[in-house]
């Protein structure tokens, strides 16, 4: 039943789309739903009441547990008002590992703190055996001088030359802000936040099935990483704008034949697992502690070679 439904976006209600989706048989789910904000979306309304809102979000999240493989992962993405009440209710069923902060300034609002970040829900469906992977992204540098941001003092010689481990907040990721970056969407996500949670828990072939899948984020980013994808849509539009950029989407984000996250030309994301093999296609700084004010670079070879694929 899952095959006719891989490598597709649907177009439907994500309610009705799920009975079609077996237990169990999905890597990994992630949901960007709307945030009940007003948001002009084309085909439905953002202004449910509070609590028919709430129990609108209880029967997709309860699909997203369902058909998420016991080795499988569930993400959600929301602002804290609504991740809390959704945590409340995936404590009964799934087991909690990170709450992500993803710092994207919005607008000034109100007198109070000023909302500085988004939040991504990270469950598993069991409480051990699932996929988690390690991350790396590039040091923090300094734009015009290019030194290294933080002080390691005399620690430089021990530092990783990719980067440090991806924590729990997420600062090295912006939000769409150019006009000719975005497609008609109010809430359209970058592609390399969807690489970073896919390297995160899944594996090559492994499914993604988002059941908001707006133009196509989600499964862009699985397909360029070498996964399958499932994306159920309400909007007509969406699903149709979703499909026209997936057919110029190629399973090439890799260096060698390793998946990587890449940003324009750089790699935002690598797993950590995979340093000893892709250490090969770098430039690394030597002595180590040069670090400081060297960055680790592509190979040229590597370079053109990953340009002529994208």
């Amino acid at each position: 039943m899952l095959d006719k439904y891989l490598n597709r976006i649907i177009q439907g209600d994500c309610l009705e789309l799920f009975k079609n989706i077996p237990d169990n048989s999905v890597d990994m789910t992630f949901a960007d739903p709307p945030f009940n904000l007003q948001k002009k979306y084309t085909s439905y309304k953002d202004n449910l009441e509070f609590q028919e809102y709430l129990d609108w979000c209880e029967k997709w999240i309860a699909e997203m547990v369902r058909v998420t493989k016991p080795t499988g992962s569930i993400f959600l993405h929301n602002i804290p008002k609504w991740l809390t009440f959704y945590a409340t209710y995936l404590n009964k069923f799934a087991h909690f590992k990170h709450w992500i902060s993803w710092d994207a300034p919005t607008a000034p609002m109100g007198k109070s703190l000023q909302p500085a970040h988004y939040g991504i829900l990270f469950y598993t469906k069991e409480a051990k055996g699932a996929k988690i992977y390690e991350l790396r992204y590039p040091h923090k540098r300094d734009r015009k001088q290019g030194y290294l941001l933080k002080d390691y003092g005399g620690k430089k010689d021990g530092l990783h030359p990719f980067g440090p481990l991806v924590s729990d907040v997420w600062t090295d990721i912006h939000r769409i802000k150019h006009n000719s970056k975005r497609d008609p969407h109010p809430c359209q996500l970058p592609l390399h936040l969807l690489d970073r949670l896919i390297l995160l828990t899944t594996d090559e072939n492994d499914i993604v099935l988002d059941p908001f899948s707006g133009t196509g984020t989600t499964a862009i980013s699985a397909k360029r990483l070498g996964r399958k994808y499932i994306g159920f849509e309400l909007d007509k539009k969406y699903a149709e704008i979703s499909q026209q950029k997936l057919e110029q989407v190629k399973p090439n984000f890799k260096i060698g034949e390793i998946w990587v996250s890449f940003y324009l030309k750089d790699i935002a994301t690598i797993r950590n697992n995979d340093w000893h093999d892709l250490q090969q296609y770098f430039n690394i700084p030597n002595p180590a502690r040069s670090i400081d004010f060297q960055k680790t670079t592509l190979k040229k070879e590597a370079v053109s070679k990953q340009i002529l694929k994208q």
